[in-house]
């Protein structure tokens, strides 16, 4: 079967991104070792540009376009981590940005991306579907629309950090036998999932979800698009999407990814814990694959396994609480 990306996207993306993105480190603490009787390695995509691996997948988009398509300006809709990245690459390659966002989207995640300097568009997630509203809003302006997982340059861009994860395990000598990575619509996933199944054919991957949108754990094991109940909710903001995408989810059943799920509280505690402990910020959302390690969602004991703080932007006040401040 063709994908939507190949390795050879990736590595494309890479060159584009060379110089632009930040090369985020991957983090090992003996005290979590200790904890859970393995080798744990956390890539700390809290530590991105805007604060989450978004702006990866939003400047390899943005790069591409031509001078008349980017003049057009560009249009995307997000809770704010795909915001914040689309505004920043915007501003970088002097492109007008237009987000639209839920009204119930963290105020500091709004607040950045108009600082960022694009313009917002509100909408109510939970009676407007966000992608109707998109396209209201575009009209027949031309803009260009920048989707948050469901574009093979946003996937290609976000896979990148998976090629700096194999490349610092082989520098390491070391083999993962397994990859927990935290999945909302699957771009993070499908991208990073298929820079390390290139590099490690053995390791097992995992994509992790909040328990009331386990959306993409049904559809891997139906083999099918399962769509997440409407009415579900949790303070994972960052991976609140209904389904995955038509070009994400072929790649995470091809490679054969299993999905796991954490509770909200599971998250919270998370969320704590990487303060406290490997001092890295990450909101509930970013930190789902670190809570199923240490909620032992997987065997850790023995193995050496990878995971991931894919965003860091929280509120200063649920920061304070998770962390017992």
């Amino acid at each position: 079967m063709t994908y939507a990306i190949s390795i050879d996207d990736i590595h494309s993306a890479a060159r584009q991104l060379a110089g632009i993105a930040v090369r985020t480190p991957l983090v090992e603490s003996p005290l979590l070792n200790d904890l859970v009787g393995g080798r744990v390695f956390v890539k700390a995509e809290c530590l991105q540009h805007t604060g989450a691996f978004k702006f990866r997948g939003a400047y390899n988009r943005l790069s591409r376009l031509n001078e008349e398509e980017k003049s057009r300006g560009v249009l995307a809709f997000s809770s704010g981590n795909h915001a914040q990245g689309v505004a920043l690459a915007a501003r970088m390659l002097g492109i007008k940005a237009t987000i639209v966002m839920p009204k119930d989207a963290p105020m500091l995640k709004v607040e950045s991306t108009r600082g960022y300097g694009a313009d917002t568009v509100f909408y109510d997630r939970y009676s407007e579907d966000r992608e109707e509203v998109a396209a209201r809003v575009a009209g027949d302006s031309g803009m260009i629309l920048v989707p948050p997982y469901n574009d093979a340059f946003v996937m290609a861009g976000q896979g990148t950090a998976g090629l700096e994860i194999a490349a610092d395990l082989k520098a390491l000598g070391l083999v993962p036998d397994q990859t927990l990575l935290n999945c909302g619509g699957g771009g993070l996933s499908s991208g990073v999932f298929t820079a390390l199944y290139d590099a490690f054919p053995e390791i097992q991957g995992f994509a992790v979800e909040p328990e009331e949108f386990d959306d993409v754990k049904k559809s891997l094991e139906s083999g099918e698009i399962q769509q997440a109940d409407f009415g579900a909710r949790s303070i994972c903001d960052a991976l609140l999407t209904p389904s995955a995408g038509t070009l994400t989810f072929p790649i995470l059943k091809g490679l054969g990814v299993k999905g796991l799920t954490v509770s909200d509280d599971e998250a919270r505690r998370a969320v704590g814990f990487a303060a406290n402990t490997l001092k890295l910020v990450g909101e509930p959302g970013g930190v789902v694959s670190l809570a199923a390690v240490l909620s032992s969602k997987v065997q850790i004991k023995g193995k050496i396994t990878v995971c991931i703080i894919s965003g860091g932007n929280i509120d200063p006040v649920m920061l304070g609480e998770c962390a017992g401040l």
